[in-house]
């Protein structure tokens, strides 16, 4: 019998995260997401008591957009999300997608043994790369 290998978040997770201040607008936030090519920003902490934010593009589209508000004058705090669901870089990817699919979310932040964010990981990342030569291939 084979043994099947099993696959870590930290295997498939997107390494390295672009942090923003809560203060920052959302104006920033998005030249920040474009200069960086990506979706999501970590929302900094402000002490080892708070808890990591997130900031999606569909959180500015949703939250600012949608509204009409001006970018240059609202806070990246007030339409990030907080908490923000962080997941082990060592868990088996089989219950992180438990975890993410049970609360309804696409992505989660990946955080070291001391908390430290690692990088990011999506349902689209864990599917995709985890099945990766399962045909075979």
């Amino acid at each position: 019998m084979t043994e099947k290998k099993i696959t870590k978040v930290v295997d498939v997770m997107s390494k390295g995260v672009i942090t923003i201040e809560p203060t920052a607008t959302v104006h920033d936030a998005v030249l920040l997401m474009r200069k960086h090519n990506t979706s999501s920003l970590v929302v900094e902490r402000r002490d080892e008591a708070d808890e990591f934010g997130l900031i999606v593009v569909t959180d500015i589209a949703r939250e600012v957009l949608g509204k009409d508000l001006a970018p240059e004058r609202v806070n990246v705090y007030e339409v990030m999300s907080k908490p923000v669901l962080t997941l082990a870089a060592e868990m088996n990817v089989i219950y992180a997608v438990r975890m993410l699919s049970r609360f309804n979310l696409s992505r989660a932040l990946v955080v070291d043994h001391d908390r430290n964010p690692l990088g990011l990981v999506t349902l689209r990342d864990m599917v995709l790369r985890s099945l990766e030569g399962e045909d075979g291939a």
